[in-house]
């Protein structure tokens, strides 16, 4: 699957989860909607097209935990999401730290918008 393609989708939305969400409550829900989707859990007398949604709900799960069960793919996810046109990262307190596409060239440090941890934005020229 391309990457572009996988930045359409909500990921957090398809698990039920906030953007802030640490790993492990990520983990929680995949692992609960995962079992309610499952096609082995799901009656055999169940009509088809019923059946075919569970199976793509299933598959959108799992996409959904590939992506944001890393921490590198949940990163680069984290960044590129932003339709506005900024970037951010989630900090380890659940916050966030973001800046514009504008002020990119500008900034060297980015504080979060919760706590008082701070992080250098690196230039790559």
């Amino acid at each position: 699957m391309a990457f572009e393609q996988t930045l359409k989708k909500d990921w957090y939305s398809i698990l039920g989860a906030d953007p802030s969400a640490h790993v492990a409550d990520l983990k929680q829900k995949y692992q609960k909607l995962i079992l309610l989707y499952h096609p082995d859990k799901q009656s055999a007398d169940a009509p088809a097209g019923t059946m075919e949604e569970c199976m793509q709900k299933f598959i959108e799960i799992d996409q959904a935990w590939k992506i944001l069960g890393n921490e590198e793919t949940k990163k680069m996810y984290d960044l590129q999401r932003h339709d506005d046109g900024s970037f951010s990262l989630t900090c380890r307190c659940g916050g966030k730290y973001t800046v514009s596409k504008d002020e990119v060239e500008e900034v060297n440090l980015i504080s979060c918008d919760t706590c008082s941890l701070i992080v250098e934005l690196l230039h790559q020229h």
